[in-house]
């Protein structure tokens, strides 16, 4: 049939694969033409040549084309709109679309005797270059995150002390040096990849040692208790957790450009391996997901503590308060703007100061302001009698006024 294209997807994105006019016009048909990328088919060459089965498909391949999408509210549509299926290939799902006769639209077909679809190690070896470019646009989105940061996470890298961490960034050349090797050959030489292999410990403990800080600067926050302290805590973490989560950011980047160097490995030496490879890949990386996942919101949850301490001592230390709550939301933006590339969702919501006239009119703060007041005096040896009052009469003027406590 003419006008007949294939759709493929893997969960993370969708690859649109046919005559390359076809699949232009479908892809605009569809308003998403300026959203997809080439699928880069040629990388499928090694496979083509794993046996005789395989290499029949080579003719169809030479003179289709495929373009390849993230999927994204924008693009999920086209699940159900035709109807994908599940194929025998763990996590792939597919369908085929066409214009038979004179139908405008485009409606979902049989797959033909030609078709990727029948074919396992084809759809296995698209699968795998589906992954690889779903790698490289998560390192792009990181990219375009670490560059509207106001420190370069390379500067930051070489300011530490910890030497380990310091060869991340002669890691970065080197794989980054491998990517550019990958993107004009279409392959990794043996030369290569014996250089970036020695560089994935290097990257593995750099990312270890950066959530250790976090988890460090969460049992510092935690261990804080007076709020003149936990101002100055909280103000040091707003530049601690961005140069963190920086070196975090990083540090992801480069392990999605060893795994997308791991993908053509395998495709160029053991194509057979390729899907297993995959899967084993993708699991890894949810997994580190989950964990930065954990250790961030393990920082959230004792910082969120340190707020309600905030919160709690308006009275006798607003300004401390104030500092408190700015500093918190700054951190709060510095994890969004982070989650953001990695497509983390975030419902946090920022805090907003207490007022002092709202404090005044709480019975717990006064409780807590006039026992503070007391300590103070009694250990200054000054008498306490009427502190509560005070605060009481203020709370009553503040009420009956409406206006804040200058």
């Amino acid at each position: 049939m003419d006008n007949e294209i294939q759709l493929i997807s893997d969960g993370d994105g969708l690859a649109v694969i046919g005559d390359p006019t076809d699949v232009e016009r479908f892809l605009a048909s569809e308003g998403l033409l300026s959203l997809s990328k080439d699928l880069v088919l040629r990388r499928l060459g090694p496979l083509l040549r794993a046996g005789a089965g395989v290499a029949q498909a080579g003719s169809e391949i030479a003179a289709n084309s495929g373009r390849w999408l993230k999927l994204t509210e924008e693009s999920a549509h086209l699940y159900k709109k035709y109807g994908l299926m599940e194929s025998k290939t763990p996590g792939i799902s597919y369908a085929m679309v066409g214009k038979p006769g004179s139908i405008k639209k485009w409606l979902q077909v049989a797959e033909g005797p030609g078709s990727f679809l029948t074919n396992p190690a084809i759809l296995a070896g698209a699968a795998g270059i589906m992954a690889q470019l779903a790698r490289q646009h998560e390192m792009n989105e990181i990219k375009s995150y670490l560059a509207t940061i106001d420190k370069k996470v390379d500067d930051v890298i070489r300011a530490q002390k910890n030497a380990e961490l310091g060869k991340v960034f002669g890691a970065g050349l080197d794989i980054e040096s491998a990517m550019t090797v990958l993107d004009r050959e279409g392959q990794v030489d043996d030369d290569t990849w014996s250089t970036v292999q020695a560089r994935t410990h290097t990257i593995t403990d750099a990312l270890g040692w950066a959530l250790g800080r976090l988890d460090a600067l969460a049992e510092r926050v935690e261990s804080t208790a007076k709020i003149g302290d936990l101002a100055k805590m909280a103000k040091e973490a707003e530049s601690e957790v961005q140069e963190l989560l920086a070196v975090v950011a990083r540090c992801f980047e480069l392990q999605d450009a060893l795994d997308v160097l791991r993908l053509q490995r395998v495709l160029d030496e053991s194509p057979d391996k390729l899907d297993g490879r995959r899967l084993v890949l993708k699991d890894d990386r949810q997994k580190r997901r989950e964990l930065i996942s954990q250790k961030i919101e393990h920082l959230m949850a004792r910082i969120d503590a340190a707020a309600g301490t905030a919160h709690s001592n308006v009275l006798l230390h607003l300004p401390a308060h104030r500092a408190v709550v700015g500093s918190i939301n700054q951190v709060g933006i510095a994890v969004d703007d982070f989650h953001r590339p990695l497509g983390i969702e975030s419902g946090r919501l920022s805090l907003e100061a207490t007022r002092w006239w709202d404090a005044a009119r709480d019975p717990v703060q006064l409780k807590n302001a006039a026992a503070e007041a007391g300590r103070k005096a009694a250990i200054a040896g000054v008498a306490v009698v009427g502190v509560a009052g005070v605060l009481a009469s203020r709370a009553v003027l503040a009420r009956e006024e409406g206006g804040e406590e200058k």
